[in-house]
């Protein structure tokens, strides 16, 4: 995974189910490819929805192609979820990665979208089911790309199998600031139909860049306030990288001053501190993972040394979405919540 758990995950990508190989086959053949990918290096990012045909150059700089707009999208969750926030929902028939909690509600990345209404075909890293992919009879697959050519929660194992069914579209979510992402995905809905001019997505819109300005205001006023994001695992204390982090790059481009890892690993997502070495960094306020795949307060609180780092003994321990959502509604609460934080914290360290 990206962040701090870009090791573990890449360590760990599920193999696909035993059994079903040759149903596989059987439906593969039955539903044959519904396209595929054009040219590298169009000039053109997208042509919008209509009656004639439909393409959308993809941040691996292919073009992907069609007689019409997809009407029938499968995307990894948070990005259905950013598409919904842009004005799709008809179009998104299945999703995959992290859609529902152990007690049956939406996860929180899934923002609005309705998550009874689609097709779920893995709720983990490294599930994806290929059979059920092949019987919706998708015409276009999303799903983000931290790193080059990686399709984010598609298996490696499976990835030729799926790939076979449908285009894909991949948006790069790494060393880019938070708003490339989002226009990214804007212009990606724009193509499939969406209306970006619609009250919802001017007003999420305007919210964003009111927090912004908020955030670039809560940084210039804060006297100096380090912020630091960071994720817990049973013995590792990870320290993020703005550098690389979208949405820690686009904050530290509104003011805010993030502390900046020194021993780099995963692509540069993180540096990995032993829980001896947590307090390496000076902060004033932690932004805390708060995905469920990492620890929690409740869950370092019988660490010493999470309780001796100064910003949690006083108190200035705030979640981080580390996976955050690329619209302008998901992403706007995110600013003000730092925002808040930056405003509220002082200097500990």
């Amino acid at each position: 995974m990206p962040r701090s758990r870009t090791a573990a995950h890449l360590s760990r990508r599920g193999l696909l189910a035993a059994g079903g190989a040759t149903a596989l086959g059987a439906v593969l053949a039955a539903c044959g490819s519904s396209g595929g990918s054009g040219s590298d290096g169009a000039s053109s990012s997208a042509k919008p929805a209509g009656a004639g045909p439909w393409s959308f150059t993809d941040d691996r700089k292919k073009e992907v192609t069609a007689k019409a707009a997809p009407k029938r999208v499968v995307a990894y969750t948070g990005t259905a979820a950013a598409l919904v926030d842009f004005g799709l929902d008809a179009q998104i028939v299945g999703v995959f990665g992290e859609t529902k909690t152990a007690d049956g509600k939406a996860d929180p990345t899934a923002g609005d979208l309705k998550v009874d209404k689609v097709e779920i075909l893995g709720n983990v890293w490294g599930e994806f089911g290929v059979e059920k992919y092949a019987a919706l009879r998708p015409e276009l697959l999303v799903t983000h790309m931290y790193d080059p050519d990686a399709l984010w929660y598609v298996p490696d194992e499976s990835k030729d199998k799926i790939l076979q069914l449908a285009p894909s579209v991949a948006i790069t979510t790494a060393r880019v600031p938070m708003t490339k992402p989002i226009e990214r995905y804007a212009a990606l809905a724009e193509s499939l139909g969406a209306d970006l001019k619609a009250k919802k997505v001017t007003d999420a819109k305007a919210r964003f860049e009111k927090a912004a300005e908020e955030l670039r205001q809560a940084a210039k006023a804060s006297g100096g306030i380090k912020v630091m994001a960071c994720s817990g695992a049973a013995d590792v204390f990870y320290v993020s990288n703005p550098k690389v982090s979208t949405d820690l790059m686009y904050f530290a481009e509104l003011g805010v001053d993030i502390v900046v890892p020194t021993k780099l690993e995963a692509g540069d997502y993180f540096e990995a501190l032993s829980w001896e070495n947590a307090g390496k960094f000076p902060a004033d306020l932690l932004l805390l993972d708060n995905r469920s795949t990492a620890l929690q307060p409740k869950d370092l609180a019988s660490k010493p040394a999470w309780g001796q780092l100064p910003a949690v003994k006083a108190g200035q321990v705030v979640g981080w979405d580390a996976v955050p959502r690329f619209s302008y509604a998901g992403a706007a609460p995110l600013l003000e919540n730092l925002a808040k934080a930056i405003r509220n914290a002082k200097k500990v360290s």
